[in-house]
C-alpha cells in the first residue's frame, strides 16, 4: 500500500475515496472497502482510504477518548488485506479541525485526494461542528465533479456493527462475539522486546509485546496463536494488562509459547486472541503467580486440545 502524510500535495492520480476512522476494520469497514475496490476496478482507478490520526476524540477529548482497537500500521495493514491500494493519513490537529466542511471537501477531497468518487458511513460528519453531511457532499460533488455513495450498517444477529460494539465484546471477554463483528480473531501485532526476564526465572519465558493502546481495549489472560514465527500459528498462553503483581504500571503483553525455545527478539509477531481464559489480577507473591501461570497454561493447552 502506498501511504501519504497529509493533502498538502495531491495525490499522482484521481482516486476512488473511501474516509473513515477504521478502528479495528470490522465486518462494516470491510464491507465499504470491499465496495471501494469494486467501484475502483469498474472506473479503473486507485481505491484509496482517507483516515485521520490521532482519532478525533483522542484531540478533542484526550481523557475520555475510547480505547483503541488497533495501531495505524495494524489499521493500514488490515485495510489493505480488505482491497486498498493508497491511504492518505490526514494529521488530526488544531488546524485541520477548524477546517470548514466547505474547506475540507475543496482543500483534502477535491485538490488533495482528487476524488472522482466517494463512499461513505452511514452516520460520516465532517468539518468544524460536524456540519458536513451527506447532502453537502452531493450539492459539492455536482459542483467539483465528484459522485458520492453512502454505505448502509452491517448487522450481525441484528446487532449494528461498530467500533463501540467490539469494544464491548473485548471488555465483556466474548471473543467470540469480538470474531462475529470483526471477520476474524481480535489480533494485537508488535516488534519482541527485552523484558525483566521474570517469566524465563519462573519456568515461563514469554515474548515481550509493548502496547501503544492506552487505555487497552481489554486486560486479561487469554489462549492465543502467534503469527510470524513459523510457518503455521503456534499455540500459546498470554497475559495482556499492567503485571499488578511486579508493581507494573505501562501495558505490556506476554506471551508464553508452548514448547517452544528460539531467541525471537526484534521478530514482529501477530498474536490472535482465541479465547478469554480470566481477569488480571494481584497475587500475594511470585510463588503464587508462578503456580496460577502453570494453572493458565493448562486451561489454555487444553482449549487447543494439546
Amino acid at each position: 500500500m502506498r501511504v501519504f502524510r497529509g493533502h498538502s500535495r495531491p495525490v499522482p492520480a484521481p482516486v476512488v475515496l473511501a474516509i473513515g476512522n477504521f478502528d479495528g476494520v470490522h465486518l462494516g469497514h470491510a464491507a465499504l472497502v470491499k465496495r471501494l475496490a469494486e467501484v475502483a476496478g469498474q472506473r479503473q482507478l486507485t481505491p484509496m482510504v482517507l483516515t485521520f490520526e490521532p482519532h478525533p476524540r483522542e484531540f478533542f477529548a484526550p481523557a475520555s477518548a475510547p480505547a483503541r482497537l488497533t495501531t495505524l500500521r495494524e489499521k493500514l495493514e488490515l485495510l489493505g488485506d480488505c482491497g486498498a491500494r493508497q491511504a492518505m493519513i490526514c494529521p488530526f490537529n488544531a488546524g485541520f479541525a477548524g477546517l470548514s466542511a466547505d474547506q475540507f471537501i475543496e482543500q483534502v477531497l477535491v485538490r488533495g485526494c482528487l476524488v472522482q468518487h466517494l463512499i461513505i458511513g452511514d452516520d460520516f460528519r465532517f468539518g468544524r461542528g460536524r456540519t458536513g453531511d451527506f447532502a453537502l457532499l452531493q450539492a459539492a460533488g455536482q459542483r467539483f465533479g465528484f459522485t458520492v455513495e453512502a454505505m448502509g450498517s452491517v448487522l450481525v444477529d441484528g446487532e449494528r456493527v461498530s467500533s463501540s460494539a467490539v469494544r464491548r465484546a473485548l471488555q465483556a471477554g466474548d471473543m467470540e462475539h469480538a470474531v462475529r463483528l470483526l471477520g476474524r480473531p481480535y489480533i494485537i501485532d508488535g516488534q519482541v522486546l527485552h523484558g525483566q526476564k521474570l517469566g524465563r526465572q519462573i519456568g515461563f519465558a514469554t515474548a515481550n509485546l509493548r502496547i501503544k493502546h492506552n487505555p487497552l481495549p481489554m486486560t486479561g489472560v487469554f489462549a492465543v496463536e502467534v503469527s510470524g514465527l513459523d510457518d503455521q500459528p503456534l499455540p500459546g498462553v498470554a497475559n495482556l494488562g499492567i503485571r499488578p503483581t511486579v508493581n507494573g504500571t505501562r501495558p505490556l503483553l506476554e506471551v508464553h509459547l508452548f514448547d517452544f525455545n528460539r531467541d525471537i527478539y526484534g521478530a514482529h509477531i501477530s498474536v490472535r486472541f482465541a479465547h478469554k481464559l480470566r481477569d488480571e489480577q494481584r497475587f500475594p507473591n511470585i510463588d503464587a503467580l508462578k503456580a496460577q501461570i502453570a494453572a493458565d497454561a493448562v486451561a489454555a493447552r487444553a482449549f487447543f486440545k494439546l
